[in-house]
């Protein structure tokens, strides 16, 4: 019976090349993903203190004169070690500035 060898190459060349390419663009979208993180991160801190400073406002009538207080009544929870937030208030009826920075 003839066989042809250069036929039974190709499937395994073809099963190689491709888990080559996966491994390639798996090692490439790794590291993006970490930096990634770290903005959903800091954008879900800015919304989650942007947030409970309306509720604040909602509830009290006035915008938290601080971010201890938001932390003190309403529960706000920061981790201050990877994270730096400022909060920066000019007046009790005017939303508050608030930029988070990583300390990385």
């Amino acid at each position: 019976m003839y066989v042809d060898k250069k036929r039974k190459r190709w499937p395994g060349l073809a099963a190689g090349a491709a888990l080559l390419i996966a491994v390639c663009v798996w090692i490439l979208v790794l590291p993006a993903s970490g930096s990634d993180m770290d903005e959903e991160s800091t954008r879900a801190i800015k919304t989650a203190v942007e947030r409970c400073a309306m509720q604040c406002y909602v509830v009290e009538g006035a915008f938290p004169p601080s971010l201890a207080y938001l932390v003190e009544n309403y529960g706000l929870q920061i981790n201050e070690k990877e994270f730096y937030v400022s909060y920066d208030v000019f007046a009790s009826n005017v939303p508050p500035a608030v930029k988070v920075i990583g300390r990385n």
